[in-house]
């Protein structure tokens, strides 16, 4: 006779719930089918093994799992990054939440880049910007020009110009300073991304998706203001849903 304690609730509970996180992260990647077919192949291992006991089927699905595993590093190494990246970050969130908190309530570090943002947005000026959170750009920031400058608004204005050096990669902010500009970002390869967002929408959905920074972009298309962040867009906003966001992000 099956007995079921509090012990194995709190077992499946957790199973369920780490799967279920694990999963929405392989969504944004796209990966979630594969996802599916790995935890549909398990049950079927689970079935095989240990419940009908077929040892021969049961064997050679013992050495594909064994293979597999180093196979699921190659393939899911992104995923497993971003993984224990939001591990990272979550239980570094209370290290870091009064030095976050004491940059993004202060009206004043925030309206220069809201500024900035409707300015270009009228003049249909692209920019792509990346406020910096719990977790380090370092490698992003060496790849473009570094400049530790006050956030201002005509300098940004200056960097995005059309005929400025820097203008087509990112800018990059950490605190109250501009730390680097044209810097090179990844670029996310999700197929839900509509196919009018261009390239600096799927740069900003990239560090989104490897970071808990904030990316701005402005489109020089049709100048409309849109926000990535943890994987996700908020598309089209206005210039004061912009500072409402930065306020309270």
């Amino acid at each position: 006779m099956i007995t079921i304690g509090i012990k194995d609730i709190i077992d499946i509970l957790l199973v369920a719930t780490l799967l279920s996180y694990i999963y929405h992260l392989m969504k944004r990647s796209s990966a979630a089918n594969i996802f599916t077919g790995i935890i549909v192949f398990i049950i079927a291992w689970i079935v095989v093994s240990q419940i009908f006991n077929m040892r021969l089927l049961g064997t050679i699905f013992d050495k594909l799992v064994s293979m597999g595993m180093i196979a699921l590093v190659i393939v899911f190494q992104e995923e497993i990054r971003r993984f224990f990246s939001s591990i990272g970050t979550r239980s570094g969130r209370f290290k870091f939440l009064g030095r976050r908190n004491k940059h993004n309530s202060n009206h004043q570090d925030i309206m220069p880049i809201v500024l900035a943002c409707k300015k270009m947005s009228h003049d249909k000026v692209g920019a792509l910007i990346i406020i910096e959170h719990s977790v380090g750009l370092r490698e992003y920031i060496s790849s473009g020009e570094e400049i530790d400058a006050k956030v201002n608004n005509s300098l940004i204005q200056n960097i995005f110009f059309k005929n400025s050096p820097l203008h087509d990669g990112a800018m990059i902010i950490r605190g109250k300073r501009i730390v680097a500009a044209g810097c090179i970002l990844p670029v996310s390869h999700n197929a839900d991304i509509p196919k009018s967002l261009g390239l600096r929408h799927r740069a900003a959905l990239g560090i989104s998706q490897k970071s808990d920074a904030l990316a701005i972009i402005v489109s020089e298309e049709t100048g409309s203001i849109s926000v990535a962040e943890n994987g996700k867009f908020q598309l089209n906003l206005l210039p004061d849903e912009l500072e409402t966001l930065l306020t309270t992000n």
